[in-house]
């Protein structure tokens, strides 16, 4: 697939061309990193496209390649994964370092470097979000531009994230997530977490989704819809008395398996829990 040269393009439009009645794949590196770059630069990105065929000039939102960007910033002095990515979705994950002069395939950090930031511009076959930032060291993530719909799995997404002060959910788009168990499970240094561009309307399973969130003070889940939720089981267990208490007064949308106490312990096989608890059946 051919595109154009971006540096003689005007300030607000790239173009590419639409061949076979196919939606554009970037697959060239070369024009990712530019389209990469001009994001950066410019904050905003209308695309052009052509149909070759009948020559006509169509306008599209960059929500038509669906990109995604998040910024993340590792915990200093600690050389360890601060991603995880599936074999098979790897080359569809672009990492930088430090405002993003070079894509990097690595996923960890190493001893000898010096990085402040990492950015990951992820393309839009990717559609789960699993386990994605599972165990990493980070402190802070930002989802600077996330305006797709197609992620229906965040289960285990922040699970085991320790370290993590600062979550940026601004631009944050699950309209049609299905689960959500696990999602900040043990996120044991969040002290606020502000969830209110959170669509919940599709979601099925929030079990175990802040458990163990033990320094968390402040939630706003103003927009939480349970109406589809099938498991909220220990979805705020392991938090503070306090919290909980604030929760059962403000939501009245969670039933009291949200706040059911029990002790699980994580199999080799994913999203399984073994839950031993007076109240409990199994």
């Amino acid at each position: 697939m051919d595109s154009k040269d971006l540096s003689n393009t005007k300030k607000e439009e790239i173009h590419f061309f639409k061949s076979q009645n196919k939606f554009l794949k970037i697959k060239s590196k070369i024009v990712f990193k530019k389209i990469f770059d001009y994001i950066q630069k410019n904050k905003s990105l209308k695309i052009i496209k052509y149909n070759s065929h009948i020559q006509k000039r169509l306008n599209i939102d960059i929500n038509d390649y669906k990109l995604i960007m998040i910024e993340i910033i590792p915990v200093q002095n600690r050389y360890d994964k601060f991603i995880n990515i599936k074999k098979e979705d790897k080359k569809y994950f672009h990492i930088y370092f430090n405002d993003n002069k070079e894509e990097i395939e690595r996923t960890a950090l190493n001893g000898g470097d010096k990085v402040s930031k990492i950015n990951v511009v992820i393309d839009y076959q990717v559609n789960s979000f699993k386990e994605l930032f599972q165990d990493c060291f980070i402190e802070s993530i930002n989802f600077k531009n996330f305006y797709r719909n197609n992620i229906t799995d965040m289960s285990f997404m922040f699970s085991g994230c320790s370290s993590l002060k600062e979550l940026n959910f601004s631009n944050f788009n699950t309209n049609n997530v299905t689960d959500m168990s696990c999602m900040f499970c043990e996120c044991s240094s969040l002290i606020d977490i502000n969830l209110y561009s959170f669509n919940t309307n599709n979601v099925t399973n929030m079990s175990y989704m802040f458990y163990g969130c033990l320094s968390l003070k402040n939630i706003n889940l103003d927009n939480f819809n349970t109406i589809k939720v099938k498991n909220m089981i220990c979805m705020f267990d392991q938090c503070e008395d306090e919290l909980k208490s604030k929760i059962r007064k403000k939501y009245k949308i969670f039933n009291e398996d949200a706040f059911r106490f029990s002790y699980f312990r994580k199999s080799f096989e994913p999203n399984f829990f073994l839950i031993k608890s007076s109240s409990s059946s199994s």
